[in-house]
């Protein structure tokens, strides 16, 4: 299969999923007409965040202006592994507009929550506290399949371990927003994936 194929097909994931996530994003900060300050993570986590986004932003774009820039990194997966990446990836923008047309204004770019922020168990929120972070990484793993690149993978991969760090963090502040309502939704939602039995 000629690489471009796989190359647009990366670029129309990529391109709708962060269109997507910018549209919502500058909605909700129009909304709720508050801008959240990003330093409620701590200087050390927001660092790594920077670091990581850099890193996890610049490779699918380095791949799509040139994958033999990204040749290093090459897994030599067969088309229908890469095939898959494509539907794995379709699937995450889909599941990208679902999780931020559901959380509408509360969506926050760091673990704090907007003043007027209610509580969203609609949408991927009925089964799971942070779908953004399963979803969001989950396309990343999609997109390194796509370019046939474990780094992109792994970055992605990494990306969820960090957000997995900081999502207790996420939790105690929704806790303090919300109380009793929040530890009780806890109780029937996964963190990542839906529960089992739940």
């Amino acid at each position: 299969m000629n690489e471009n194929v796989y190359r647009i097909f990366a670029a129309l994931i990529l391109f709708s999923g962060v269109g997507i996530s910018i549209y919502y994003r500058r909605k909700a900060d129009r909304d709720s007409g508050e801008k959240v300050a990003r330093s409620v993570d701590g200087n050390l986590m927001m660092t790594l965040i920077k670091v990581f986004g850099l890193l996890l932003w610049f490779s699918p774009i380095i791949y799509l202006l040139n994958p033999n820039w990204m040749a290093w990194s090459k897994l030599g997966l067969q088309e229908e592994v890469r095939w898959l990446g494509v539907l794995i990836g379709i699937l995450c923008v889909v599941g990208i507009y679902w999780l931020f047309s559901s959380i509408g204004s509360g969506i926050t770019p760091t673990s704090a929550t907007r003043q007027e922020h209610v509580l969203v168990t609609r949408g991927p929120y009925r089964w799971v506290r942070h779908p953004l972070y399963t979803i969001g990484s989950a396309l990343f793993i999609a997109y390194g399949m796509i370019a046939d690149s474990w780094f992109i993978a792994v970055l992605g991969i990494l990306a969820f371990l960090l957000m997995a760090i900081r999502t207790p963090k996420e939790d105690a502040n929704l806790i303090e927003k919300f109380g009793d309502d929040y530890r009780e939704y806890m109780k029937h939602t996964g963190r990542f994936f839906p529960k089992v039995g739940s």
